[in-house]
């Protein structure tokens, strides 16, 4: 009797992997059929002629054989034929030869070999599906934010448990340099990559990569994940400075001053995360002078001239702009060239007149703001530069009437005239 609950346990020990594996009640039955039949099949030298039913909620399961009855003295192949006597003796009395003879199976009888057989094909079978599980979740979850606890830490990579205890791995290479964990500390990462070689699935997860910055400001800033606004680029020099381009979708929203927060309360948590990563939050514009500008913000540009084919930019500053625009240790031009996706050259704008050169923001007493803002967008940032350009450049490229341009022109002339 002892040997005949056997069977039914191994159901019960299957539930309490699908509650730890979380496997589903289609699969959990599939993989307990398949494991069933996969040591019946070496049992009996097949499985084609054996049914076997499953009711995981009640914890039984049935296995009948069909053999087809022959005479008697004539079974050549007892795994799939039975005598004409032994069928009858089966509760089988009006059976004749030729026909089909059901036979119930108690596995539990095969003894404790057969016990264990079918508990190691079954374990082996819970954990290829575990495995492919954990493979598909983080599959999907690539460029995802994850949360792990610091397990182990070695000379190259930190090993982290997630809430489920799936191993996630971080390279040295995709830490910000800085970062030191403790055992036990909690960790936030993006999943970078999953491989599943000879299914064993690898999560690897990195701090460096730019959609961890992406994340943590949707994070931090609800009028990110609601969709209000939207993030166009990202450049970052992981543990030194981050340049992130945002725009709105509602005109109501400032999306500069949303990601930033009162006094910075939303960028600090951002940039504490990031080891004290400076991040510089500029407005996104489809208008790539503009866009290069405001990438090498806070210096200011005199002119700029662009080759859009070959993604190159020559950009002319004061001597004074030049190491503003160039940054400690050039990240600031080398952040705005990977932001805008343009080659960036600085140049001295050394000729004499511009030094007497004036801003084009000090005219708004008598050029309408726009206008201004149209004269910016093609390049010219001083009154010098916009006398420089001819008359029909200035009308084509900034799409503005001839009467504003003269008006422009005039207004600037003037104030060098004085």
């Amino acid at each position: 009797m002892a040997k005949k609950e056997e069977a039914p346990n191994m159901v019960e020990r299957f539930a309490e992997f699908k509650e730890l594996k979380n496997i589903d009640k289609a699969t959990m039955i599939s993989v307990l059929e398949e494991s069933f039949r996969n040591v019946l099949a070496k049992m009996f030298g097949t499985d084609e002629n054996l049914d076997v039913i499953l009711n995981p909620d009640k914890g039984d399961v049935q296995i009948f054989q069909n053999l087809t009855v022959v005479p008697d003295g004539e079974v050549h192949d007892p795994n799939m034929e039975i005598s004409l006597s032994d069928a009858r003796a089966d509760q089988d009395p009006d059976v004749e030869i030729g026909e089909e003879h059901t036979k119930e199976i108690i596995f539990a009888d095969f003894g404790r070999r057969a016990i264990l057989n079918l508990r190691q094909t079954l374990q082996s079978k819970i954990l290829d599906l575990h495995k492919e599980s954990v493979y598909n979740k983080f599959k999907e979850l690539e460029g995802d934010l994850v949360t792990g606890e610091v397990y182990q830490t070695w000379s190259r990579e930190t090993l982290l448990l997630d809430d489920e205890k799936n191993e996630l791995l971080l390279p040295k290479s995709e830490a910000i340099p800085g970062d030191f964990f403790r055992k036990g500390e909690t960790v936030r990462a993006v999943v970078a990559n999953v491989d599943n070689k000879n299914n064993n699935p690898k999560i690897t997860v990195s701090r460096t990569n730019e959609n961890f910055l992406r994340r943590l400001f949707e994070l931090e800033v609800p009028e990110i994940h609601d969709g209000l606004i939207n993030i166009r680029a990202v450049a970052r020099i992981p543990g030194e400075r981050a340049k992130i381009a945002v725009e709105s979708y509602d005109d109501r929203i400032d999306p500069v001053g949303a990601c930033v927060g009162v006094k910075g309360s939303r960028i600090h948590g951002i940039v504490r995360e990031l080891r004290n990563e400076n991040i510089d939050v500029i407005n996104y514009t489809s208008n790539p002078s503009l866009f290069i500008q405001r990438a090498l913000s806070p210096a200011k540009i005199s002119s700029i001239r662009l080759d859009e084919e070959a993604h190159r930019a020559e950009v002319f500053l004061r001597p004074e702009e030049v190491s503003q625009a160039i940054g400690k240790n050039g990240l600031n031009i080398k952040l705005a060239s990977m932001l805008t996706g343009y080659v960036i050259d600085v140049y001295r704008d050394t000729e004499e007149p511009d030094i007497d050169d004036i801003y084009l923001d000090e005219f708004k007493d008598e050029i309408d703001g726009w206008v201004i803002d149209a004269l910016k967008n093609i390049g010219c940032v001083t009154a010098k530069a916009v006398l420089a350009m001819p008359r029909q450049t200035l009308v084509d490229k900034a799409d503005l009437e001839e009467d504003t341009v003269d008006h422009v022109i005039e207004v600037l002339k003037a104030e060098f005239e004085d």
